[in-house]
């Protein structure tokens, strides 16, 4: 019996979807998938640790309001849109633990009171856990966008799977808005071919892979910039020696995009 948590990469999809209608149907399927991910934990973990695509600091940067307000970060959505409210309670002692983490590894790291949930935290989370009651950790990437430094610091976070915190990595597999629709269907489609094979790969060769992403195909077109890509490799690195798994894969996304979501490690069950 395993009380380790797995760690999730997932596409988030696109802008406030879930209060949407007609895009919530779009996405049933990463709805379904996102909806499921309790069920395959097991349990209700202590606090979600989300690392958002939405927000780049200087240093790896944790928010430590203990009721965090909301960040709209999208445009041109209706109105309703711009008065969701994701009222899930902050966790600043987790953000304390984490910083202490962070620093033992030599990793820059700030405490920031002040941000509240953008998107890329409210979205998934509102169909993860409706009800709001799981404490949440939102942390940014860091500029510069170094892949082996988001790796090293899920390697830093690995030992929160231990201690009941879920760490979820929050992006998008494909992520090039001038390029949804037909025009991404060919790259979406042989990116994801390639993540595919490097997820399952062992784990220094899945590493390396990600580290050099940049030589997939179509990597370019897919990531103009590689944010919304960067959550995956502090997922792959927080839980670095466990299997991959895609938990989500959508070939109609915005028209014919391929996306998808992974979990690295086992389903962990109640000790």
């Amino acid at each position: 019996m395993t009380t380790r948590l797995p760690t999730y990469f997932v596409s988030h999809g696109g802008g406030p979807w879930p209060w949407m209608p007609d895009m919530r149907d779009m996405l049933a399927s990463l709805d379904t998938a996102l909806a499921d991910m309790p069920r395959q934990i097991g349990r209700t973990p202590k606090a979600v640790l989300m690392i958002t695509a939405h927000w780049e600091e200087r240093a790896f940067t944790l928010g430590s309001n203990p009721a965090p307000g909301m960040v709209y970060d999208y445009g041109g959505f209706p109105a309703h849109t711009y008065s969701v409210v994701y009222p899930a309670p902050g966790a600043p002692e987790l953000a304390l633990r984490v910083q202490g983490l962070l620093q033992e590894a030599g990793l820059p790291v700030a405490l920031d009171p002040q941000r509240g949930y953008d998107h890329g935290t409210f979205v998934p989370l509102a169909v993860m856990y409706p009800d709001a009651k799981v404490p949440v950790l939102q942390m940014s990437l860091r500029a510069g966008l170094d892949p082996a430094e988001h790796i090293a610091l899920g390697r830093a976070l690995a030992p929160l799977r231990d201690e009941d915190v879920l760490i979820v990595g929050s992006g998008l597999s494909y992520h090039n808005l001038r390029n949804f629709g037909s025009g991404g269907r060919a790259p979406s489609k042989a990116f994801d071919v390639w993540l595919q094979e490097a997820m399952v790969a062992s784990p220094s060769v899945r590493a390396e892979a990600l580290v050099n992403w940049e030589s997939a195909p179509a990597a370019r077109i897919c990531h103009p910039r590689e944010e919304h890509l960067l959550p995956l490799m502090v997922a792959v690195g927080a839980a670095y020696d466990d299997a991959a798994e895609c938990v989500y894969h959508d070939e109609t996304v915005f028209g014919g995009v391929t996306a998808s979501s992974f979990r690295f490690g086992e389903i962990a069950t109640a000790a």
